[in-house]
């Protein structure tokens, strides 16, 4: 459902085409959260080749900020069960 201009949209309800959703789940202060696009993500800070968890901690946060809603108040959390993902 493209039209090569504005990215996947649905014809019916203008929202976002099911299948472009991929969303696994991480823990956030211990409660199982759903991120979109982990993979890619996580493979995305892979190629950059960082050595240090912090370095890992801000890349993942900042890479699902632009795909997620992540509260401010919870960035530290999301950004641990990110690493955690991440290390597995």
């Amino acid at each position: 459902m493209s039209d090569d201009k504005d990215g996947v949209y649905c014809k019916v309800c203008g929202g976002i085409v099911p299948e472009s959703i991929q969303i696994k789940q991480i823990l956030v202060d211990g409660k199982a959260t759903g991120i979109n696009q982990l993979d890619f993500i996580i493979a995305e800070v892979k190629k950059l080749g960082f050595l240090s968890n912090a370095e890992i901690k801000s890349e993942l946060l900042k890479r699902a900020k632009v795909l997620n809603y992540i509260p401010t108040k919870k960035e530290e959390a999301y950004a641990q069960g990110l690493l955690e993902a991440y290390l597995r």
